[in-house]
């Protein structure tokens, strides 16, 4: 089964600081970042998204994304970014989304799902739970009116599933054979898991939040100071991030041959698509 792969920006952000940021530019440029989606074409089941970026309802309605979300992240917010404006513009219709996979459920990469209500939207079960049943902490990140329309959740039990190049409990996305997996990746959120795509060219694996910058991957040393802080500020489980980060340091040194590797928001790797 051969699968065909659209690389989407589904939210242009431009928080303070270039320097910061990118870790490069200047003090009082603004930075770049995206919301790095993917768009599936499978031969048998339609059209696939993995994350959604901002959705329609965020552009029309910025304001229920909260004062602090837009003030620090400085979204952009252009229907032609969303994801609907862009699988239309490909000659889909948006019920061809037949599934959208979520790395996980914060608002930057859950906001189009009022946009494909008649998809399954795939979700690792402690992420579902934990978006359903915030902590105080965690209330923020998550916005309820993105799911306000029931979607059909299918949810994916934590500790099951086979080991897939090292890592452990990779799990087949129902429906969709073996090309599509769910990886765990916890701690930035409780649930939070990478999806791995098989191409043309071998696997591809979107790390989600995972990692901020390619740097992490390669230069540890030279990531941004900005995005470091953000990542330290936004994880809900400190040392399981950075041993997953570990484990995927060692993916991209050991099989980087056979994975491409990528985060949600690093215009850079983005630009590489």
């Amino acid at each position: 089964m051969s699968l065909k792969i659209h690389h989407l920006n589904c939210g242009t952000m431009c928080p303070v600081c270039a320097k910061l940021v990118n870790g490069e530019g200047g003090w009082l440029s603004p930075a770049k970042l995206v919301c790095h989606v993917l768009l599936i074409e499978t031969p048998r089941d339609g059209l696939v998204l993995v994350d959604t970026g901002f959705g329609q309802l965020d552009v029309q309605t910025p304001q229920r994304l909260g004062r602090p979300f837009l003030a620090v992240s400085r979204p952009q917010l252009a229907l032609s970014e969303t994801a609907a404006f862009q699988v239309t513009a490909l000659g889909f219709k948006v019920e061809d989304v037949r599934h959208v996979i979520v790395t996980h459920l914060d608002l930057d990469h859950a906001g189009g799902l009022p946009d494909f209500p008649l998809a399954k939207v795939h979700v690792f079960q402690p992420e579902f739970d934990a978006a359903m049943h915030p902590d105080l902490r965690s209330k923020a990140r998550y916005l309820p009116s993105q799911w306000a329309h029931s979607p059909r959740w299918v949810k994916y039990d934590a500790g099951v599933g086979q080991p897939w190049f090292g890592l452990n409990h990779v799990q087949s996305i129902q429906g969709l054979e073996d090309q599509i997996l769910l990886v765990p990746l916890i701690g930035h959120t409780r649930g939070h898991c990478g999806i791995a795509v098989k191409g043309d060219d071998g696997w591809l694996l979107h790390c989600g939040d995972a990692y901020f910058s390619h740097k992490e991957l390669t230069k540890p040393s030279e990531m941004p100071l900005g995005l470091r802080f953000f990542e330290e500020l936004l994880q809900t489980d400190r040392r399981a991030r950075v041993e997953n980060l570990k484990q995927l340091q060692r993916l991209q040194q050991s099989h980087g041959h056979e994975i491409q590797l990528f985060c949600a928001h690093d215009p850079v790797e983005f630009q590489q698509y």
